[in-house]
């Protein structure tokens, strides 16, 4: 069986630590959020493209207004 899911970024960060911090709200909030190109043996390589936040596209109105309210918030 062929999972069909697909991912969209809802976020792209520069620092590994803010992208982790972003999925970890988008989790509490219970949309599941995954981080995307953190993982380098020589870190500021991967990071020169950012690193994304990606959510399941089912997921994506939902992860934008929870990214919404917390930008409201602070």
């Amino acid at each position: 069986m062929t999972d069909t899911r697909k991912f969209k970024t809802v976020a792209t960060f520069l620092e590994p630590m803010q992208a982790r911090l972003t999925a970890a709200m988008l989790s509490d909030n219970g949309v599941p959020a995954g981080v995307f190109g953190a993982d380098s043996s020589y870190p500021s390589i991967g990071y020169a493209k950012g690193i994304e936040v990606k959510v399941n596209e089912d997921d994506y109105d939902l992860a934008m207004s929870i990214l919404a309210a917390a930008d409201k918030a602070e």
